[in-house]
């Protein structure tokens, strides 16, 4: 196992403290502390004190005072200084990498191949993003007039990121916030705070100006809350449960603030008899276990038609089995802990009580020996539950796959859309025209052919029904951070005088 007193390499900068506000790292302010945890070992790696609702002022007093040189930046301004940006984020890769694994038990091979990348290149992309903000010109549809629409920055952006990514959430949040011309107020889980505050760092780094970009680390009911309720706070932008997004909307309403919500997931993976058998199987188990299973995108249900039910659920039982579950540290580790043990115990209970109606072909338990220590759970496969049990229908977020058979095509997609989530789902099929039909007809934000889980920079990433709305990455999330403007212009003094004396007729 990884051996307990690991130091990451940012842990006496932070020592001066866990709140980023106006370019510079500050305690906390509400007399309590909190302990980071390395899931893998149980040992606490970082102490820091808690933000109160005086810090959450101080962040967006901060961030409100950046906002009109930020905002009246050119656009060539605000992306140079984020190819910057990533030139630093690149610089600092293998700092990110640890950090990221550390707080949140992902293996290091994960974290150094998908989520520090992946931040680095989203970084990249809004770079070029800020060059391309474009409103409309317009002519002439009223008379002498000119029309055209402005895009602009709607003002300090409030957001709240949960613990399972919390680089690449910092970023989703950060980037087409700040690309767009606004300042922002993020508050991180209070598990996960380290790399959000290294990625405010590192802002500083290249340049972007204090306050631009500030960190608040506290509890949800306490500085989450009172940053979504703030009266300078323009937008809320809350990715996590829908549950906890139903009381951010609450609250946003009272303000009329601009709202963003990336929700929770129940992702459908649908196999057709015609699919590519072991490709199904080998997308199955790596997009059910992807993060440990804690991402909102990863495969939940697998729904196989009857002829491949049998053989599916065989082959990936077999196959989750050999995944090799250990020290996030070391190079043949396939999956880390989760979260916490909090955590273990809840994904534990969703299993423990489906044993009574469905069959649990493998795993179902923490894992033993020199794995005992962390918050540890086993892949794990369940097959033959109904469709209306616990088991199917909530948000484990956990390493367990549930497999259900269908007959029809019909039925395979009217069961995938049977839950109120609807942020991803994938289909499995040879058949273009099959495959398209599932696309067409399975309601969720993003639905993958033949594969499960790939994300790109280019590319929207958000939510229907109960999985929220609004965008992350690509264009689509850059123009949610600006608010339009329409503007007309008057061309001639006489339709000025015309207009005066249809109003007021012909007084002097």
């Amino acid at each position: 196992m990884h051996k307990p007193g690991h130091r990451f390499q940012a842990q006496d900068r932070l020592a001066d403290g866990a709140q980023y506000i106006g370019g510079r790292l500050t305690k906390g302010t509400s007399g309590r502390t909190h302990a980071v945890v390395n899931p893998a070992t149980g040992e606490e790696v970082y102490t820091y004190e808690l933000a109160s609702t005086d810090d959450v002022d101080a962040a967006v007093a901060a961030a409100r005072a950046a906002f009109p040189g930020w905002a009246g930046a050119t656009p060539g301004d605000r992306s140079d200084a984020l190819h910057r940006f990533a030139a630093v984020l690149a610089e600092r890769a293998e700092e990110f990498a640890q950090a990221e694994s550390l707080q949140c038990g992902k293996p290091l091979k994960l974290t150094r191949e998908f989520d520090v990348p992946g931040t680095i290149d989203n970084t990249a992309f809004f770079a070029g993003a800020a060059r391309h903000l474009q409103g409309q010109s317009a002519g002439e549809y009223s008379g002498d007039h000119t029309s055209y629409v402005r895009r602009e920055p709607i003002g300090v952006v409030g957001s709240i990121a949960p613990w399972n990514y919390p680089l690449q959430m910092a970023a989703w949040k950060i980037l087409p916030a700040i690309a767009a011309g606004n300042t922002i107020v993020l508050k991180p889980a209070e598990l996960t705070p380290l790399t959000s505050l290294l990625f405010a760092e590192a802002a500083t780094q290249a340049g972007i100006p204090d306050g631009v970009i500030n960190i608040v680390t506290g509890l949800g009911r306490e500085a989450g809350e009172h940053l979504v309720g703030h009266p300078d706070v323009a937008m809320t932008s809350f990715t996590g449960s829908t549950a906890v997004g139903k009381r951010v909307a609450e609250i946003a309403t009272s303000t009329v603030k601009r709202l963003h919500l990336e929700l929770g997931g129940k992702a459908p993976f649908l196999v057709f008899d015609d699919a590519d058998l072991e490709a199904a199987v080998h997308g199955a188990v790596a997009g059910s276990l992807i993060n440990t299973g804690q991402d909102c995108t990863a495969a939940t249900r697998a729904y196989v038609q009857r002829p491949l039910y049998d053989a599916f659920v065989e082959r990936t039982g077999a196959l989750m089995a050999s995944v090799r579950v250990g020290d996030p540290f070391a190079s043949d580790t396939d999956l880390g802990p989760l979260i916490s043990h909090a955590q273990r115990d809840r994904v534990a209970g969703f299993v423990d009580r489906a044993r009574g109606y469905a069959r649990v072909v493998t795993g179902g338990e923490a894992p033993q020996g020199e794995l005992r220590s962390g918050a540890y759970y086993a892949p794990t496969l369940v097959a033959d539950a109904g469709q209306d049990s616990e088991i199917v229908q909530a948000e484990i977020f956990g390493p367990v796959l549930v497999v259900l058979p269908f007959d029809t095509d019909d039925e395979g997609i009217a069961l995938a859309n049977d839950t109120p989530y609807g942020l991803a789902a994938s289909a499995w099929s040879r058949d273009v025209y099959r495959a398209n039909r599932a696309t067409r007809e399975i309601k969720a934000g993003c639905v993958w052919v033949n594969d499960h889980i790939p994300i790109i920079s280019e590319m929207p990433h958000g939510g229907y029904k109960a999985s929220g709305f609004g965008k992350d990455m690509s264009a689509y999330s850059f123009e949610e951070y600006t608010q339009i403007k329409h503007v007309m212009f008057d061309n001639t003094a006489v339709a000025r005088k015309d207009w005066h004396r249809t109003v007021f007729g012909d007084r002097p």
